[in-house]
């Protein structure tokens, strides 16, 4: 089975299952506020003993997914793949609407991807759910008719690779560093609002 015909295998699908399209709709195009909103909010609101780990996390994640969708628009412009609403648009269904920019590699499985093997590699258990997070996301780019399923792997193998680069010891240890003199500043800012609330 070739890339086209897996992906009008998955975007027919979807076009004969509203009530799986529309969740995963609504999901995929939401994703980028979720995936954010997911690690700001952790970043600013786990305490505790898990406080650091958690922040070196999200900074890790974060940092990941820059560097790997920078990676990403340089090799989509290089590349220069039309996406397949734009190249079969008489065969895929678009179910939501999109630039016709090149498609290749897909930025959201890349983002997705690189947070979720920063996260893994740091948090097993909240990096594993993150990553099926970022599979349904990309089967779901795939589905919605704006990516083939090689332009997924292809952003989920780049947001990979990045996320274990950065786990290398000696950066490891910079992210850590500005983690924790990040998360400094925020207790410090939090603190002085605290305080001038009490006064």
């Amino acid at each position: 089975m070739n890339d086209l015909s897996l992906l009008e295998h998955v975007n027919g699908f979807l076009a004969h299952h509203d009530t799986v399209e529309d969740p995963l709709v609504a999901y995929v195009n939401a994703s980028e506020l979720l995936f954010l909103g997911m690690l700001i909010v952790a970043f600013l609101v786990v305490g505790g003993h898990r406080r650091q780990g958690t922040r070196r996390a999200v900074v890790a994640a974060g940092l990941s997914a820059a560097g790997a969708l920078a990676l990403a628009k340089v090799i989509s412009e290089l590349v220069d793949r039309p996406r397949p609403f734009v190249a079969h648009h008489d065969v895929v269904h678009l179910f939501s609407s999109h630039a016709a920019d090149p498609g290749f590699p897909s930025d959201h499985t890349t983002a997705a991807f690189a947070i979720g093997v920063a996260l893994v590699l740091r948090e097993r258990v909240w990096g594993s759910i993150v990553l099926v997070l970022a599979t349904i996301l990309a089967i779901g780019r795939v589905g919605m008719g704006v990516h083939y399923p090689t332009d997924v792997i292809g952003g989920a193998a780049l947001g990979s690779l990045v996320a274990l680069a950065l786990w290398q010891p000696a950066v490891r240890a910079l992210l850590h560093r500005l983690a924790d003199w990040a998360g400094g500043l925020v207790d410090a800012a939090v603190g002085a609002v605290a305080g001038r609330a009490r006064a």
